[in-house]
């Protein structure tokens, strides 16, 4: 099983506050495979873990390392890569 990883940059304007954390902490659970957030190098927190990403305190233009490990981590860290770089404050 090969473990994926990916760097992204945070899209939002206000970065990532309740709710876009909230959509990506329940897209990562409903991937069904251990992934995992990590700001810069920081230490990577549980990516279905609401509480966890907001004590990342992610800003816009922040970036963050993804890693997904399982059936189907392509397929998540792609989805998951979308929703950190959609500004949905613009919405």
């Amino acid at each position: 099983m090969p473990q994926l990883t990916r760097t992204v940059r945070i899209g939002s304007s206000h970065g990532l506050h309740a709710r876009p954390a909230k959509l990506f902490a329940q897209a990562a659970k409903e991937a069904g495979i251990p992934i995992t957030i990590a700001k810069d190098a920081g230490k990577p927190v549980n990516a279905a873990s609401i509480l966890g990403i907001i004590a990342l305190g992610l800003d816009q233009g922040d970036y963050v390392t993804l890693t997904a490990d399982g059936d189907g981590a392509d397929a998540a860290i792609e989805r998951l890569s979308e929703l950190l770089t959609t500004d949905h404050d613009a919405e």
